[in-house]
């Protein structure tokens, strides 16, 4: 899937606007710290570039490997570590989850088109949907 949001925001490079939430699954043992460490990682501007390694690396995610990937990009590793335990951002990531709930989340990934649940069956569902909502907006 990330690989397919990325070919739209190549395609559509300014009329499409990415926007992510924090919906961090209770099934993944790291899922909240990942979520908290990417918001951690957003706060020296690498969120999409530590997101997308954690995508990658998901099912070997743990401690180390979090910062493994803060060490990758070059963060602060005090602040990171300092950031990613902070009362702030476990709140931040909190109101992302209770916002996910209130609009239809129960798992991710889960994508909306201007607002509305985007049924993705094939990856050219995606291009279809962004298409019929560019065209609308002509």
């Amino acid at each position: 899937m990330e690989r397919l949001i990325q070919q739209v925001l190549d395609q559509y490079p300014d009329k499409v606007k990415l926007v992510a939430i924090n919906f961090p699954l209770s099934s993944h043992r790291f899922a909240r710290k990942a979520a908290q460490a990417a918001m951690a990682a957003n706060a020296q501007g690498k969120f999409w570039e530590f997101r997308r390694q954690l995508f990658e690396d998901f099912r070997s995610l743990n401690d180390a490997k979090i910062l493994e990937i803060a060490k990758g990009l070059e963060l602060d590793k005090d602040k990171f570590v300092k950031s990613m335990n902070s009362r702030p951002i476990r709140d931040f990531v909190t109101r992302d989850v209770v916002h996910g709930r209130k609009i239809g989340v129960h798992g991710t990934p889960t994508i909306f088109v201007n607002g509305k649940r985007a049924k993705i069956r094939t990856p050219f569902d995606l291009f279809n949907i962004v298409d019929a909502e560019l065209k609308a907006k002509k």
